[in-house]
């Protein structure tokens, strides 16, 4: 059985990490993928997709990347069902096995300011 999923987009938000009890550390990002057909409104919708990103890539999308980057994740989907107030419910996550870094706002920034000196 296969469990791959590729993805190109842009980060919705600034990633941020959280470090655990036991020492690893994680970030959940969300990507903006836009599909490549139009609806039948003549419009490309977009899909925001929940990514799990563990220890080194955590780390290295937190000091590299921001808000509005694209980057490229490589993963699997992975599905947890939890209960909530007697209520069965489910969350799908890709989570992150390898991640390429594809433009970054924060180097265009850096490469401005030390133009401008």
């Amino acid at each position: 059985m296969i469990n791959t999923v590729m993805l190109v987009g842009r980060l919705v938000q600034d990633p941020e990490i959280i470090e655990r009890e036991n020492g690893s550390k994680v970030s959940r990002v969300t990507l903006a993928v836009n599909r490549k057909f139009k609806s039948s409104d003549g419009i490309y919708h977009t899909d925001f997709i929940d990514c799990v990103l563990w220890n080194n890539f955590a780390k290295n999308v937190n000091d590299y990347c921001s808000k509005g980057d694209l980057i490229g994740i490589r993963g699997r989907i992975q599905v947890d069902v939890y209960e909530k107030d007697g209520i069965k419910r489910k969350i799908t996550d890709v989570i992150a096995e390898s991640v390429t870094f594809l433009s970054s706002m924060k180097n265009k920034e850096e490469v401005k300011e030390l133009k401008e000196e």
